[in-house]
């Protein structure tokens, strides 16, 4: 659904915004690259089958280089979803280290930011509910939301 106009979205808790993704260095190694896109999307389904494990949302596109941007609600949530030996991640990386390492075949990379409450803005005009909309309170940008700096402080 399209929501016409301005929108933003509120989100009352401290949030984390992590960015993840692969590029693709050597596209005719496919039996190096896809299993590592394959295993993105096995830990997704594991942290939405599992909600109390932190993941808020996420938006991912495709390329050449991807990009993954993921909704956690903790630092705290996403490292320990990181390190637990019986999550997927753990394995993952794992078979990472000993298939790709630094073969160059495949990269991976990721930022983490920290952010919460009056440490945020945006926008949304036109749009269906994306990002930050999806996994807080989506609402039109009037008022205290009207402009960037009125986001940031409401």
């Amino acid at each position: 659904m399209i929501y016409p106009g301005r929108m933003t979205a509120a989100v009352e808790e401290d949030f984390v915004v992590f960015l993840i993704g692969m590029r693709i260095n050597k596209f005719w190694k496919v039996h190096k690259w896809l299993p590592v896109a394959r295993s993105m999307l096995r830990m997704l389904d594991e942290l939405y089958e599992h909600p109390e494990l932190g993941l808020l949302g996420h938006e991912q596109w495709i390329g050449r280089t991807t990009v993954m941007m993921q909704y956690w609600k903790s630092f705290e949530h996403l490292e320990n979803f990181a390190k637990d030996t019986t999550s997927s991640h753990v394995s993952t990386w794992t078979r990472f280290n000993k298939q790709i390492n630094t073969s160059g075949d495949v990269g991976i990379w990721h930022e983490t930011y920290l952010s919460g409450k009056g440490r945020y803005e945006c926008v949304y005009n036109n749009m269906p509910q994306f990002g930050l909309a999806k996994v807080g309170n989506h609402i039109k940008a009037q008022g205290n939301y009207l402009s960037a700096r009125s986001r940031i402080n409401a």
